[in-house]
């Protein structure tokens, strides 16, 4: 230790709007504002403590995990250090994140970032949000807000905001189903009321993995199942759930009760979908009201092959994540950091399966977006087709709408 305290090197796992970030180690699983929170790994059950904090430390978990996702959405800075020095991490820390290293006891002066403008590049931007702050921050962007045309949440986030607990409320009686239905639908409502003309929201259906389930339930049933990430989620558990089916149409008609035709602004999205014949069995098992728009995520190789059908087949929209399709084509855990040399999001197989979706779904005339680390946007832009727009975290896409741009 000297004057300029203990540095501590690590790997950046989420930045945030800040070079340097200063604050008090909690090491509780509580929310304490303003501090930095230090945990092993992150996960559901911290979700009021992360959301609190200034920035995280934590010893395991990738680029892309649900939380670091979360993290980067809010522009929360996330550093993983070895296990050793996390458990030495007490009192006031400071997180350089250019250097992706933290100082014990040091005080820096703050640096801001400055950079170019890719906007006229991507195309119409959707902002992958976490809550309703985020539409408010992005919103509050100036004039470059308005080339936001969508917001696009996971249903399991909205839980995490609500305190919900989607498989108790549906393992349990009709009245159960019915409440959680329509908390869902009223906390999209004030979304909805909270965009700007012309834009709109893009609903992820419920897509909770057994680890992730066990996490938040009390009473339902979840089955252990060896590996999660390729187990029973997304489409294939909602193919099952005659509970989701009935809470998705209280959530719809929440919707219609209290916007009326502004309702419309609101579409689905099938999560991790295999092929066009899971998509078609989904939408009949859904019963959705006819006209009902139903997208598609594109995150497995299988899905890949199938864009052409599931355009054929009804998708109204595609939307490729790059973050379970980086590792399913590159059999790297996004969550493993033994891996994460192996985990690219430039490795010519995946570009290679995102051209293939992107030149498929324009063929059929099917919107499609793509989405991207602000890390990889040039790179993209450069190597693929122009989809019909990019999806960012919130916190990336509005450091894009607040850098000036080229000046003559």
């Amino acid at each position: 230790m000297n004057g300029n305290g203990r540095r501590i090197l690590g790997t950046l796992l989420a930045g945030g709007a800040e070079n340097v970030v200063r604050g008090a180690c909690n090491r509780t699983r509580h929310a304490q504002e303003g501090t930095i929170l230090v945990a092993p790994s992150l996960e559901a059950g911290l979700y009021d403590a992360i959301v609190a904090s200034r920035a995280v430390v934590c010893s395991s978990g990738g680029l892309t995990g649900h939380m670091q996702s979360l993290c980067r959405g809010r522009g929360i800075p996330v550093l993983r250090v070895d296990e050793k020095d996390l458990a030495e991490l007490t009192g006031e820390v400071t997180l350089h994140l250019e250097s992706a290293s933290l100082v014990v006891g040091a005080r820096t002066a703050p640096r801001l970032d400055t950079g170019n403008s890719a906007l006229d590049a991507i195309g119409s931007a959707c902002a992958v949000i976490a809550d309703l702050q985020d539409i408010t921050a992005v919103n509050s962007c100036g004039p470059d807000a308005a080339r936001v045309e969508s917001f696009f949440i996971r249903e399991e986030f909205l839980c995490l905001a609500l305190g919900l607990r989607p498989l108790d409320a549906m393992a349990g009686d009709t009245a159960g189903t019915t409440a959680y239905g329509q908390a869902v639908g009223e906390r999209l409502c004030g979304f909805v009321e909270a965009l700007l003309p012309g834009q709109r929201l893009v609903l992820r259906l419920l897509d909770l993995r057994s680890d992730h389930a066990a996490e938040v339930t009390e009473t339902a049933p979840v089955a252990v199942e060896p590996n999660p990430e390729m187990g029973l989620h997304g489409a294939r558990w909602l193919l099952g759930s005659t509970g989701y089916r009935e809470a998705l149409r209280t959530v719809l008609a929440t919707l219609r009760k209290r916007l009326g035709d502004e309702a419309e602004r609101v579409s689905l999205s099938v999560p991790f979908v295999s092929d066009e014949r899971e998509f078609a069995q989904l939408r009949d098992h859904l019963d959705l009201p006819e006209g009902t728009p139903l997208s598609a995520f594109v995150e497995t190789p299988s899905a890949v092959h199938a864009t052409s059908a599931l355009c054929a087949a009804g998708a109204g929209e595609l939307f490729v994540g790059l973050k379970d399709l980086v590792q399913f084509y590159l059999a790297a855990d996004r969550g493993n950091h033994l891996v994460a040399d192996s985990y690219r999001t430039r490795h010519p197989a995946v570009l290679d399966a995102v051209r293939r979706v992107v030149e498929s779904a324009r063929a059929a005339g099917t919107p499609v977006r793509v989405f991207t680390l602000a890390s990889d946007l040039d790179h993209y832009l450069a190597h693929l087709p122009a989809p019909d727009g990019y999806m960012m975290c919130t916190a990336e896409l509005r450091q894009l709408l607040l850098t000036p741009g080229p000046t003559d």
